[in-house]
């Protein structure tokens, strides 16, 4: 019954298998394994958690040290696992004050993360994470605990599961919704090529990523396929980020699965193991089902009646408490050692930020933190000199809405990080959360926008991805007036790869119909905000990247702004129309014009600058292109003819700014004579891995000095490229 547990349990087996486990003191406790904790167990118990501040945890970590790989862990009694969890809680928690990075989610996890690593043969047993941004428990346990340092970092650690980074990383992450069709895939695999039918595939997925469609799609096609699955259902009541942000749902978690799932908590206690032991009946041979039927039928009835994921097809079980070992560990090695492959659902309830109080007490549960002090848990950041782009969005949308009823802002499950939070707590009933659920946030955006409604969908670029036919479909066809706001755009700092905005210019560009602006600073992105709302027959979308603004003195000084203070509103602009921030100076033999889109522009005067003062015989015209889309041809055709070199600046892949504008030039006869020198600069066609977002715009050869390399190089000129002198920067979270 019991299969591949490490000990038996000295329980009473009578009557049945089955029926012996009903009358066993205590599963979770029972037998040598744990009846006697090792004395080194008991030693590192006396270090728990003082109430605090100041917050310390354990003064060693005995048990973790002896922890490689995951097999380390098979020996290990209920209480050592305890204990194990109470050091690698506090080991994440120091690693984390350190780097930055996703703490709350990762604590969420720990006993979980132990768990499953001890029951299940990992990585022969794959587990696969959901987001992953709860893997640092995981990553520590696998192996790389030496390299927490360099989480997030350059050259570092993945702050997400990354396949490339370890075999016990079994699918890569960093969008949601994804673990529950990835497990059911390798399952399939495994059985296709007729492999061990003991191995199990687990998907952990929380309450914000099961408010994805594809989570449900991937359940309904499980128990089609009848594959051996486990699912992980992590409810710890964080849909959105952060939670409790007012909006026209209240200020309860986003959407009816969250309400249903507490519910299911609320209307009863939590079951531990002997409750759990009699509901898994149905899962074990025949006989031992037909000897325990009406028990069997009892219990289900009381734990959870007909559930929405038994209607999917899944054996449904919980809810158990997330973070007690002594009944999660053998419900677990129950549910591996279950007969047949029907796919089976552990409902578990945790506690985002456990353990570390000052996570507990926050807001957003310590999602996403930077460098902290781990005995007051402080964060260590510099006051902001200048506002963030996505405080700027924030407050004019609000501008915009105090004047327009009809302005409404719709975000999925990002509240906290696309400013709409800020929004939400003006204009409640005006504000619509749906979860991590970007499609359905495009098409509910039409359909507001078909009854006279301007809505403002903000969803980062990378997420946007995710709705794509969307965007075509049931917006760009219909020319329905959808304003997309791309938070995020290009080069996003420390989450790496999985949450760059790199490709948005190319894949909406390509779609007819649809105006598209990216700001420079952060006045023109107040202006473009006023300029979108007034557009009401075309959709059109705003990209804009991470980060702190560039402030007054900086304005006044690359683009002569003469501003004392920011405009107190923005002023529409005309769409397609592009400016000349910089001219070039006269009575030279040779001129450069550099055309940026978006922030590159204040690294395209600088490089302007840095060539015209080392070359009396060069002159550098800098413009701002505004739109991609209408793009403004004019412009284009001025700098192309007035010009011996034209370069493209852009925050984005190939197939976008650049592509369009050598498409017109070579369209409109601009190259034909040889006269013009062209050149796109834009991202590197690979994925750019974590880092600052200095460094990586240095690895993507976008920063001044090489623009103002490869301008110099298309006019037959020495080039010393020199060395790069970064600024210290705080690590990002998305």
């Amino acid at each position: 019954f019991f299969g591949r547990s490490q000990a038996p349990y000295h329980s009473s087996i009578s009557m049945s298998l089955l029926l012996g486990l009903y009358s066993a003191p205590s599963l979770g406790l029972g037998g040598a394994r744990t009846a006697c904790a090792t004395s080194r167990a008991h030693a590192c118990m006396q270090q728990q958690q003082q109430p605090g501040p100041p917050y310390a945890g354990p003064r060693s970590t005995p048990l973790l040290d002896t922890v490689s790989t995951p097999n380390d862990l098979k020996g290990f009694s209920l209480a050592e696992l305890k204990q194990l969890s109470h050091e690698l809680r506090w080991e994440t928690i120091n690693a984390v004050s350190k780097t930055g990075g996703h703490l709350g989610s990762s604590l969420g996890v720990v006993e979980l993360t132990v768990a499953l690593h001890y029951v299940f043969n990992t990585p022969a047993d794959p587990v696969i994470w959901d987001v992953s941004h709860q893997v640092y428990p995981h990553k520590i346990l696998t192996g790389r605990r030496e390299r927490m340092p360099t989480l997030r970092q350059a050259g570092g650690l993945s702050g997400f599961a990354k396949r490339s980074e370890s075999e016990y990383d079994a699918f890569g992450a960093g969008h949601s919704t994804t673990s529950i069709s990835a497990a059911l895939g390798m399952a399939v695999a495994h059985e296709l090529r007729g492999l061990d039918q003991e191995r199990t595939s687990v998907a952990v997925i929380g309450d914000g990523a099961i408010t994805g469609g594809m989570a449900y799609e991937a359940m309904n096609n499980a128990a089609y396929l009848n594959s051996r699955i486990v699912v992980i259902y992590n409810d710890n009541g964080q849909v959105s980020l952060p939670t409790g942000t007012p909006s026209a749902g209240g200020t309860v978690p986003a959407g009816s699965l969250s309400a249903y799932t507490s519910r299911l908590i609320a209307s009863k206690p939590f079951q531990d193991f002997r409750d759990i032991a009699k509901s898994i009946n149905r899962l074990f041979p025949s006989e031992i089902q037909q000897a325990n039927a009406k028990i069997d039928e009892y219990a289900r009835g009381m734990v959870s009646g007909g559930t929405l994921f038994e209607e999917l097809g899944f054996y449904y079980i919980g809810p158990v408490d997330g973070h007690d070992l002594d009944n999660l560990v053998p419900i677990l090695e129950n549910i591996r050692d279950r007969g047949g492959k029907q796919p089976v659902l552990l409902h578990i309830k945790t506690d985002k930020g456990k353990g570390y109080p000052p996570a507990e007490a926050a807001s957003d549960k310590y999602h996403g933190v930077p460098k902290f002090e781990v005995a007051t848990g402080k964060k260590l950041t510099a006051p902001a000199k200048t506002p963030s782009y996505t405080s700027v969005f924030a407050d004019s949308l609000i501008d915009l809405a105090a004047a327009d009823r009809s302005v409404v802002a719709i975000t999925a499950a990002m509240p906290g990080g696309t400013g709409v939070d800020k929004f939400g707590k003006r204009f409640p009933k005006r504000t619509f959360d749906v979860g991590i659920a970007e499609q359905h946030a495009v098409t509910f955006a039409a359909g507001l926008a078909v009854e006279g409604i301007k809505p403002f969908c903000a969803i980062y670029s990378t997420f946007l991805q995710r709705a794509y036919d969307q965007l075509i479909h049931d917006v760009a066809i219909q020319k329905l007036p959808v304003r997309f706001i791309l938070d995020r755009a290009g080069l996003v700092g420390n989450d790496g790869p999985t949450h760059h905005g790199s490709f948005d210019l190319a894949y909406i560009g390509c779609i007819p119909g649809i105006a598209l602006c990216a700001p420079s600073d952060e006045v023109e992105l107040r202006n473009m905000m006023r300029t979108i709302y007034e557009v009401d027959d075309k959709p059109t979308a705003l990209r804009y990247p991470r980060g702190s603004a560039l402030g007054l003195d900086v304005l006044n000084d690359l683009f002569e702004y003469g501003l004392d203070e920011y405009p107190a509103r923005g002023k529409a602009l005309p769409l397609g129309k592009g400016r000349v921030v910089r001219g070039a100076r006269e009575d030279v033999s040779s001129r450069v014009a550099i055309l940026s889109l978006g922030t590159r522009l204040a690294e395209s005067v600088l490089a302007a600058r840095a060539i015209e003062g080392a070359h009396a015989d060069v002159g550098v015209t800098v413009a701002d292109a505004r739109w991609m889309k209408p793009l403004d041809t004019a412009l284009v055709a001025r700098l192309a003819e007035e010009h011996d070199v034209l370069i493209t600046v852009e925050e984005g892949s190939i197939g976008g700014f650049g592509d369009h504008v050598l498409h017109y030039l070579s369209l409109g006869g601009f190259l034909d004579e040889g006269t013009l020198k062209a050149r796109p600069m834009v991202l590197p066609d690979k994925y750019i891995e974590a880092g600052s977002m200095g460094e990586q715009y240095e690895e993507a050869g976008l920063s001044q000095r090489f623009i103002e390399a490869t301008a110099l190089r298309l006019l037959g000129k020495p080039v010393s490229m020199g060395s790069s002198s970064l600024a210290d920067e705080e690590p990002t979270i998305a």
